[in-house]
């Protein structure tokens, strides 16, 4: 398993980059734009893991904005923990053999939820191609949120 990323939802763009980037120190060494989605993803590195070979390894910070105005309070803002795995099944059987519910099963053979005993939301994510699709994992229901 490897640590990917935390999320982190900004409601301004600009500020949050200026923040991140221009204060903190950090550089943008990806981003994303869904207009179908209506959002925008940026990851950040410390600079010493800016380089494309050492961002692909160091834990990033990933800036989610949504286009659309959204009150995320005090809580929606920190968004999840991502951790990278070799077998996604595999991996999520495990965690449901020891109790843990798999709150967004991954039918879409790579992405996974589960929470942690605080609630903190914890994104697993299929290592490489996807896998091809798996019971009991492809008909699974959500449950709960994520």
């Amino acid at each position: 398993m490897r640590f990917l990323h935390t999320m982190v939802r900004v409601r301004d763009l600009e500020s949050s980059l200026d923040f991140y980037c221009g204060k903190l120190g950090l550089e943008e060494v990806r981003r994303m734009e869904s207009p179908q989605g209506r959002f925008t993803l940026i990851f950040l590195a410390a600079p010493g893991d800016s380089t494309r070979a050492k961002a692909e390894r160091a834990p990033l910070i990933e800036l989610t904005y949504n286009w659309d105005a959204e009150d995320y309070g005090s809580a929606r803002n920190f968004g999840h923990l991502a951790f990278e795995v070799d077998d996604i099944y595999a991996f999520c059987q495990r965690l449901k053999d020891a109790g843990v519910t798999i709150n967004r099963p991954p039918r879409d053979d790579r992405m996974a939820f589960v929470r942690s005993p605080d609630d903190i939301s914890i994104e697993i994510l299929q290592k490489g191609a996807a896998l091809p699709q798996s019971e009991p994992w492809a008909s699974m229901a959500n449950t709960g949120t994520w």
